[in-house]
């Protein structure tokens, strides 16, 4: 039982629930930084940020923020294309990622997936692992189009669950020529086998008759509801069932998993209204498609362009960076953080290895 709730409790950190109306005015009301927007963090002096839109090749019109240096010559700049954890949006981590290295003279390009944020989808907040695979690519269209960017050097920054779409955008995308990712999820390996790769057969197939009935349920229903994606069992080996995530309040003595997730999302540190994981959940049915779209199949496809993966040292998901970089082919490189846990490097800049991700891109987009 105790094995089945810390895997319960960890796979919480990419969901949230509704605040009530009060306490999320008094979150807002705390989040005073860029307060017209929302954003989670300070625009650098030297850096200029517009609001852009682009469309995938599914027509899905997809919104980013686009963040250049200022006072750069007439020469065209590498540029990258940013993208953050699953479920949360580009005046999150994402935007603070672009932020800062744009300030170190690159163009980047923070976006929020098909179906969330500002982009465009019906039905909202329902995750593809296709299609969002096919937005970093569209991200790609968009950047090599700019005269400022030198469209032979792009590269690809993602952070959290995204990471592994990002991954399997550059195994067929030759465009992008260098990839890096902070705190590594693989979202079809973690929502079709668990965490650790926990579930059983049996478990699987529960899951599998529970998403099936679930689609029944939508289609009369006329609508989509939401639940985990990552469905835990209680310890008779039922399926827990649950429309929610994080806690509004967080429990005394929680794991600290719980807390470090609830600490970004559900406070003014990194609080958002149109993250998927402030403020809601993932529809029910969202696991489908990760079951059938393994990601990782075809990594050794990105050599001979060079991956660098990133994870703390402490984070519960350092695994999926260990087992990734062992399938991955040369040039690859894992660097771990120390003293870091999975959520710090999402905004912490005393632990996020800016100076490495720096250095990375300037040798691998030149």
């Amino acid at each position: 039982m105790k094995n089945r709730v810390k895997i319960f409790i960890m796979t919480l950190f990419a969901l949230g629930i509704s605040f009530s109306q009060a306490q999320q005015s008094k979150t807002k009301k705390l989040n005073t930084m860029e307060q017209a927007d929302q954003y989670t963090f300070r625009l650098h002096e030297n850096v200029l940020r517009k609001k852009v839109s682009f469309k995938n090749r599914y027509g899905i019109t997809l919104v980013g923020d686009l963040y250049t240096p200022k006072n750069t010559d007439s020469k065209a700049l590498p540029a990258l294309v940013v993208s953050g954890p699953f479920g949360a949006v580009k005046e999150q981590s994402s935007g603070l990622y672009a932020n800062e290295l744009a300030s170190r003279g690159f163009i980047t390009l923070a976006f929020d997936n098909s179906f969330t944020g500002e982009s465009s989808g019906e039905v909202r907040n329902v995750a593809s692992p296709d299609i969002f695979t096919e937005d970093f690519s569209a991200g790609v269209d968009y950047l090599g189009l700019l005269p400022n960017v030198d469209r032979e050097k792009i590269g690809v920054m993602a952070i959290c669950g995204l990471s592994g779409m990002a991954l399997t955008a550059a195994t067929s995308d030759s465009r992008i020529k260098a990839v890096a990712t902070a705190s590594m999820y693989d979202m079809s390996r973690s929502i079709s086998k668990g965490y650790a790769d926990s579930y059983t057969d049996e478990q699987r197939h529960k899951i599998i008759d529970y998403l099936s009935e679930q689609r029944w349920t939508d289609a009369k229903n006329g609508k989509y509801d939401v639940a985990l994606h990552e469905i835990p069992f209680d310890d008779k080996g039922n399926l827990i069932i649950i429309k929610s995530g994080l806690p509004d309040q967080l429990p005394p003595d929680s794991n600290p998993v719980l807390a470090a997730f609830y600490d970004y999302y559900k406070t003014p540190r990194g609080f958002h209204p149109r993250s998927v994981n402030s403020t809601t959940a993932w529809t029910a049915t969202t696991p489908v498609a990760f079951f059938n779209f393994p990601m990782a199949n075809n990594i050794k496809m990105i050599s001979p362009r060079p991956i660098l993966l990133i994870a703390g040292e402490k984070a519960h998901s350092r695994y999926y960076s260990e087992d990734l970089y062992k399938s991955a082919s040369e040039p690859k490189e894992l660097y771990i953080v120390p003293n870091a846990n999975h959520v710090d490097l999402y905004d912490k800049m005393d632990k996020i290895p800016f100076d490495k991700i720096e250095a990375f891109f300037k040798m691998n987009l030149k």
